[in-house]
């Protein structure tokens, strides 16, 4: 079942941050003592980039906090269908609330109608609803049937996002009835399944609380070339599981092979360490720019679901040698990755690869066990994660519990039904997911970091200062990123800063800087335009309608601002 999510919450420093958020906040220091405040710097390239542990990052971002109880619902795009039925009419956001006049159902009754021949019915709270005509509609496929003749709430506590108003109103539109009194309670006895989830640090922006899914502040990225482990963007898409160390175990199967496990303990000694700095970016990066043009499904990401890192661990190449895998066997196309994360039915998340990419060492595919020289954190798939360099998010596996060497791609939702790019004409009635490719590698992209969205800028010699990323996927390592203050008439070259990786097998990231000279007795208010050219001279398409689809992926167009100038 796809998780769509939509829920923000911001906390960030007062000492650093505009006017417009420094109102949210409240006093927390209760991180200080989470980070060593050492001042080391990491050298890439020739390039001194400062770390994680940073004296000037702490004393922005770790100094006392001032916390916000900023929560507002930012919901998921969902499409309206044409009712079968005619419903009674009912407050606003009363969804589940019982509805005087309409039948009265039992749990016994409900409970015969579990297949499509008998329609499927399930209950939510008091209501009882006929969801047979929403099934093959349901943007998480045929997984809704597990709930087929019972109550949601149980899968509802797990995939959060369908009590946003837009869920609540749909299922609404399929109200037949109210479940009986005494059989109510029943649908009450559920557990948090996110329960276990780690604590997170209060600067990250939630787009979805459960399951957990933020981003950092934008101008946070530019801080660093490294992103600190603790601000760098969480896509989860079930509750994270709680591995015993002691008992973990990596399975590797499939074809040509006899299976095997390994301990992490094993990967530790058996291979040798190999480290690559990787960014990651979400499919969904930059999605809140796509709904502008027109709604979409997923996560209201701004441009913070990138982040780059330093990842070591093993070869996934060396793994599969010691596995006994036949590099030349034809029939092998991909390689599967299962996490430990599951849904209701245990089914895990899942992804993978084309075998030709996890083939050849020089692609650097890891499972890492290291984080920026740290033991791999919770939320970031600790004890194992795949890193895939240059290829979305999504295939980068967490908390990895199985390799499959297969002629097939992965049968997991999130391959086959999920993560893949459409024409703009499109749309959920005539979507056709098997007539798609999976989304790998991403398209060249970068935003604008510094200065924020509608805030007041002060020039300096009539200059204003730019700051932002690039980042293309494939290896393709950004060779200029051009900046515009007037429609694109003009463009001004930004400063580079970036690894000494060979022009096609660059997996990090980008950072640019650029002084934009401004006239700043002629206008008041200026647009900020930015555009990045890979080592295939790949460029940014101008605006987003053309590349708009239903699922909101690959959303890379020019990025723009607009900020007020100071006077």
């Amino acid at each position: 079942m796809h998780i769509l999510r939509g829920h923000r919450g911001l906390l960030k420093c007062l000492s650093s941050y505009s006017v417009r958020h420094s109102n949210k906040y409240l006093k927390n220091g209760c991180y200080m003592s989470a980070f060593n405040q050492k001042q080391t710097e990491n050298k890439v390239g020739g390039i001194q980039f400062s770390t994680s542990s940073d004296q000037n990052f702490y004393r922005r971002f770790y100094s006392p906090l001032l916390i916000g109880a900023c929560a507002v619902s930012c919901g998921i795009a969902l499409w309206c269908m044409k009712k079968d039925h005619v419903y009674a009419d009912q407050p606003k956001d009363a969804a589940g609330d019982e509805i005087h006049g309409l039948p009265e159902y039992t749990a016994d009754d409900i409970a015969k109608h579990d297949s499509i021949e008998k329609r499927i019915w399930v209950c939510y709270k008091t209501g009882v609803y006929d969801i047979t005509d929403f099934i093959p509609k349901h943007p998480g496929g045929e997984k809704i049937l597990m709930a087929a003749g019972a109550s949601l709430e149980p899968f509802w506590e797990l995939f959060g996002v369908h009590k946003s108003a837009q869920v609540l109103k749909m299922l609404e539109e399929y109200r037949i009835g109210n479940l009986r009194l005494e059989d109510r309670s029943l649908d009450n006895q559920t557990s948090d399944p996110f329960a276990a989830d780690p604590r997170r640090h209060p600067i990250l922006e939630a787009r979805s609380k459960k399951p957990f899914n933020a981003e950092p502040p934008p101008d946070l990225l530019v801080e660093n070339f490294l992103t600190p482990n603790e601000v760098f963007f969480v896509r989860n898409h079930l509750p994270v599981p709680n591995v015993d160390i002691e008992e973990y175990e990596l399975e590797i199967c499939g074809r040509g092979i006899e299976p095997i496990t390994l301990k992490l303990d094993d990967i530790k000694t058996k291979f040798k360490k190999h480290t690559v700095t990787s960014t990651i970016q979400c499919a969904g990066n930059r999605r809140s720019e796509l709904n502008t043009v027109k709604e979409v499904k997923g996560l209201n990401w701004g441009s913070a679901a990138i982040s780059n890192a330093e990842w070591s661990g093993a070869l996934l190449y060396d793994v599969l040698k010691y596995a006994g895998i036949d590099f030349d066997d034809q029939k092998i196309q991909h390689i599967q990755f299962e996490g430990l994360d599951t849904d209701p039915a245990n089914m895990p998340y899942g992804a993978s690869i084309p075998a030709m990419k996890a083939f050849n060492p020089q692609n650097d595919v890891l499972l890492a066990y290291e984080m920026n020289g740290k033991e791999l954190p919770k939320d970031h798939g600790f004890p194992i994660r795949v890193v895939v360099p240059g290829v979305v998010g999504a295939r980068n596996v967490k908390w990895l519990g199985k390799i499959i060497v297969s002629e097939e791609e992965s049968e997991s939702h999130w391959q086959k039904n999920d993560y893949k790019g459409f024409s703009p004409s499109t749309n959920w009635d005539n979507v056709d997911f098997t007539k798609a490719p999976a989304i790998q590698e991403l398209p060249v992209n970068s935003a604008i970091c510094k200065p924020s969205e509608n805030t007041k800028v002060k020039l300096q010699d009539n200059c204003l200062k730019v700051e932002g990323y690039a980042w293309s996927g494939g290896g393709r390592k950004i060779v200029r990123v051009d900046i515009s203050v007037d429609g694109g008439k003009t463009w001004h070259i930004a400063d580079l800063i970036q690894d000494s990786s060979p022009l096609y097998r660059c997996w990090a990231w980008t950072i640019w800087k650029v002084s934009v000279p401004v006239d700043a007795s002629s206008k008041s208010e200026l647009q900020i335009i930015c555009k990045a050219i890979d080592s295939s001279y790949n460029v940014q398409p101008d605006s987003f309608p053309p590349i708009w689809n239903l699922r909101g992926v690959l959303g890379n167009a020019w990025h723009k601002i607009t900020v007020q100038i100071q006077k």
